[in-house]
């Protein structure tokens, strides 16, 4: 699949706002410590999907009610669902000058409908590469990868499952509404975006 990106500008993949705060004394002292245990930006890559993915807990994982959607919430609170994990990662990535893109897939949920799953791209070597930050569970072994995917799930297109191509330099608006509008996790697995 060829992933396009929906700005040619790559400093829109380096930017801060409100969602990718990575301007935030949280973020940066974060990035901080994981750069002092590593040798280079690809290792630092590594290390921050590694703990993104295994230090923070996705909350239905946990069983967590709270919402985050803010990269230096997700940090705090350590906990989120996929997206608010992507914006986590997003953050500390870009933090350090990795460019690094908001990305989708649509797959089918427990109910026999659809719901939209967040992860990332990061650009290095000249290309972007996908990662997922969801975490690991039993039936999902996501990996960082720069040499082939290791993403939580791959779509079934017999379920009506997709990939998205687009690389998003900011949230997805339909992802970032249902997030800051949900009181709960309960009540937002009820208004998870069914596609983009």
């Amino acid at each position: 699949m060829e992933l396009i990106q929906n700005t040619a500008d790559l400093s829109a993949y380096l930017a801060a706002d409100e969602v990718i705060d990575h301007l935030h004394p949280l973020v940066r002292e974060t990035a901080a410590r994981l750069t002092a245990e590593v040798e280079d930006s690809y290792a630092y890559a590594r290390a921050a999907y590694e703990y993104v993915r295994d230090a923070i807990p996705h909350s239905a994982d946990a069983g967590d009610p709270r919402v985050t959607w803010r990269a230096s919430d997700v940090l705090e609170q350590r906990t989120g669902i996929c997206y608010a994990k992507a914006h986590a990662l997003a953050a500390l990535l870009r933090a350090e000058d990795i460019p690094t893109a908001l990305c989708y897939q649509r797959l089918a949920d427990d109910v026999g409908g659809h719901v939209v799953h967040g992860l990332i791209a990061v650009r290095f070597r000249g290309a972007w590469h996908r990662q997922d930050p969801r975490g690991n569970k039993a039936g999902v072994d996501a990996r960082f990868s720069l040499d082939g995917e290791r993403l939580a799930w791959i779509p079934d297109p017999e379920s009506n499952e997709m990939d998205y191509p687009v690389l998003y330099a900011e949230p997805h608006p339909v992802v970032l509404g249902a997030l800051r509008a949900a009181p709960d996790r309960p009540h937002l697995w009820k208004t998870l975006p069914t596609a983009l």
